[in-house]
Formats: structure tokens, C-alpha cells, sequence
């Protein structure tokens, strides 16, 4: 999937942690687009390389190679400055670390991306990703005040509320209930129907299957694709994957799993 006026575009993306014998290769020269107003899947065995693209995409990390754009910008090059305010003003996260200001309520944790960068929250859509994400009724409660779960809520709704035009998300339903998870991973596929590029790690079948697309990586490869997927049909690709990861030598993997598309 390459789509080069994509608000992601990965472009033969190599990402290599250390060097000689101890090199270990996260991303073997990756190549993706994410078009406006989809929704993508990420999945994989474990040490596929799935947060390694994530980090990547979202310029959290520099590749070892290739180029990467974001909302239009190419990375390389761009100042540490340069890519946050890039990140400010078009991107949203929601990562298993929660991330939250323990001495602000659940609104003002939720709002505090907006305020930063001195623009006014929608109250009205403030209050509705609160709600879909069932903390209506917690909102002047702080961090201390809530479970795990209801912490990872309050990260996603101030993400969901930010309206960023490309949101990352790494495991997002992870410590969530599956009511709750079904009501945020509806409202993420609701707003890619409403234009928000939205990349997500999961190692969920069921997550996975809300996207319009899952893509697979395997030893730091596009190896495999499902759009319109269902729950089944990727439990049974990423089980697939995880044996050839455990039998096959890593030089293999690339040819083989590409022969299961």
C-alpha cells in the first residue's frame, strides 16, 4: 500500500539499533502510504517492527534510512523544535503510557493539547468524546482518582478531541473493557470516516478488525495486507505469521509470507 501524497508516507524506511554483530534491524527498507481518512492496522508477530514504524511515522524516531512525510512535511532534516510544532498542530498519540497531569481533572487533561497550542476546545465535542468513552460522569476527577483503565480512556478521549488530521495509536483498547473498547474503537472508525488518518498498533484480532485495513510486518517487512477485515480472517493471518517467525530463518520470511496474501 504506497500513496505518495499520503498524510503518512514511509519511503524505503531502514531502522537499524546498534552496530556490527550487536545491529539489530527494526525495519528492513519499509515502503507505505496511509491515504487521508483511513483507517490502518499495524500487526505482527512480536519484534515485527510494528512500534519501531509507529515511532518512525510519527518522527519519534530517526530511520537508520529513507525518507518519511508527515501532514505534507518531509522529516529529514526538520529540528527537534520544527517536529513538535509539527506534531502539535496535526498529529494526536495515544500510547500505553497514559501521559496525563496528575494535578488536572479529567477535562482539563483532555483539553490541555488545545490550550498548549493556544487554540479553544469545542466544549460540545469535548464532552461528547467524554462521553463516548464513558467518563461523563468523572470529569472533575484527577489521575489519582481513577483506574488504569479510566486513565487509558482519558488519554484517548484527549487525543479523539484534538481532531489532528493523522492520529497514531499503540495498543489503544489494551486496558480497557470490551464495551468500553467497542465505543472507542467506534468512535476511532468514526472519525476516519470523517477525514482523520488514523494509524493503529494492535496484537487484538477484534481491534484490528474495526480498521478498513490490516497491514502485517514480519523481521521489519511489508510482507502482508487485509483490507475490509474480519476478526477471524486475521487471527488466522497472524497466527500463520507467528509459526513461519518461529520455524523459518529470518531471510526466508519476506518470500514466504508474502505467498499467504
Amino acid at each position: 500500500m504506497t500513496t505518495a501524497n499520503a498524510p503518512v508516507h514511509l519511503d524505503q524506511v531502514r531502522k537499524t539499533y546498534g552496530s556490527g554483530q550487536n545491529a539489530v534491524t527494526a525495519l528492513a527498507g519499509v515502503s507505505i502510504g496511509f491515504p487521508p481518512g483511513s483507517f490502518t492496522a499495524v500487526m505482527g508477530p512480536s519484534g515485527s517492527g510494528k512500534s519501531t514504524l509507529l515511532h518512525c511515522a510519527a518522527g519519534l524516531d530517526e530511520p537508520t534510512s529513507g525518507t518519511v512525510t508527515l501532514a505534507g512535511r518531509p522529516l529529514a532534516g526538520m529540528s527537534e523544535t520544527d517536529l513538535t510544532l509539527l506534531r502539535r498542530d496535526h498529529v494526536a498519540f495515544v500510547f500505553q503510557a497514559f501521559n496525563l497531569m496528575p494535578a488536572l481533572n479529567v477535562r482539563e487533561n483532555v483539553t490541555l493539547p488545545a490550550m498548549l497550542a493556544g487554540r479553544e476546545a469545542d466544549p460540545a465535542w469535548v464532552s461528547e468524546v467524554i462521553a463516548r468513552v464513558g467518563l461523563q460522569d468523572r470529569v472533575t476527577h484527577r489521575p489519582g482518582e481513577l483506574s488504569g483503565g479510566q486513565q487509558q480512556r482519558v488519554a484517548i478521549a484527549r487525543a479523539l478531541a484534538s481532531r489532528a488530521s493523522v492520529l497514531f495509536a499503540d495498543e489503544p483498547t489494551g486496558a480497557l473493557d470490551s464495551h468500553t473498547a467497542v465505543e472507542v474503537l467506534t468512535l476511532i472508525r468514526d472519525l476516519a470516516r470523517m477525514g482523520q488518518t488514523i494509524v493503529m498498533v494492535t496484537h487484538d484480532p477484534v481491534a484490528a478488525s474495526y480498521a478498513d485495513n490490516v497491514i502485517f510486518l514480519l523481521d521489519g517487512r511489508f510482507v502482508a495486507e487485509i483490507p475490509s477485515p474480519t476478526a477471524a480472517e486475521v487471527a488466522d493471518r497472524l497466527a500463520r505469521l507467528g509459526s513461519l517467525a518461529k520455524a523459518s530463518p529470518a531471510k526466508n520470511h519476506d518470500s514466504a509470507a508474502r505467498g499467504q496474501r
